[in-house]
């Protein structure tokens, strides 16, 4: 069940201050998972309200109708059957990604999943990995009902993020792969480096925010929610490390310089769950990879 933390508590001072009612408050609270009496509790406690019968008062008055937060309202649609509009990304067997050259080796329709191959050359992810590998800490995952990070065994790697543009070679990969996956540049997340040693994997998950869980609030007021993710090989894995997508059957091997790139939020605000996906057990070696996530709204 969802709680009231930092976001809903931003979202009940919001709607009593625009004057919207109790009553469509609590309905749009119990909408989003909430028991009918904790809800009440809640936007009573917003209003400063302590009687119970302030609800139907507020109700008669006809103020404003409360509706959830915009990042909420897509869980209807999400729920409903995705549908597969023509997404961003250049057509051809060869993109001119800004300055460099990008091979399609693959486009799977449903899930949006295409392989490229030549994002990066050997010696750009070689000092990828050799600037990384002494700042790398545990990763975490988004908590979807508190928004937190937290540290699970569901993820067994190590990261670290770049800033947005932060020097000339980071420059100049956000560049390129923004001009790859045709969305604006400032909508990006900060690249992410990831080490995977042997054994290490990240089981199935998703990578948007869950719509219908509060804690993504916290996340979503940074420039929406997530659109698409380009995962890109920084080195070859002699066995295992594949970018697994379980619901549809497909596997893609981690070859340096090569990426996989998938979509999953289409125009209406849907979000494809055939986009599970996870990094299968490194059985072999170790893997390095270079994430990038991108919103619909630009990420501050």
């Amino acid at each position: 069940m969802p709680v009231v933390d930092a976001a809903w508590q931003e979202w009940l001072r919001t709607n009593a201050a625009r004057g919207c009612t109790m009553e469509s408050m609590i309905e749009a609270m119990v909408q989003a998972g909430f028991a009918s009496d904790a809800a009440g509790e809640a936007v009573r406690g917003a209003f400063g309200a302590t009687a119970l019968d302030a609800l139907p008062l507020a109700a008669s008055a006809g103020g404003v109708q409360a509706a959830l937060p915009q990042e909420l309202q897509g869980s209807q649609n999400a729920q409903a059957a995705y549908e597969y509009d023509p997404g961003p990304v250049a057509r051809g067997n060869t993109i001119r990604a800004f300055d460099r050259d990008v091979q399609v080796l693959m486009r799977c329709e449903r899930p949006q999943v295409i392989v490229f191959g030549n994002v990066l050359s050997p010696d750009e992810c070689a000092e990828m990995i050799e600037r990384s590998r002494h700042r790398l800490k545990r990763s975490t995952i988004v908590d979807p009902a508190t928004g937190r990070e937290d540290v699970i065994r569901n993820r067994t790697s190590e990261g670290i993020w770049y800033q947005r543009g932060e020097d000339a070679l980071i420059e100049r990969l956000d560049q390129r792969i923004a001009s790859l996956m045709n969305w604006p540049l400032e909508n990006g997340e900060g690249l992410q480096i990831l080490h995977y040693g042997p054994s290490g994997e990240y089981r199935p998950h998703f990578d948007y925010f869950p719509p219908d869980q509060p804690g993504s609030a916290v996340h979503t007021a940074r420039g929406g929610q997530r659109v698409a993710t380009l995962v890109v090989y920084l080195n070859d894995v002699p066995e295992g490390g594949e970018t697994i997508f379980p619901e549809a059957g497909l596997s893609v091997a981690a070859q340096q310089g090569g990426a996989v790139y998938f979509r999953y939020m289409n125009g209406r605000r849907q979000l494809d769950p055939l986009t599970l996906h996870g990094g299968a057990p490194v059985l072999s070696g170790d893997k390095w990879i270079m994430t990038k996530w991108v919103r619909e709204r630009p990420y501050v």
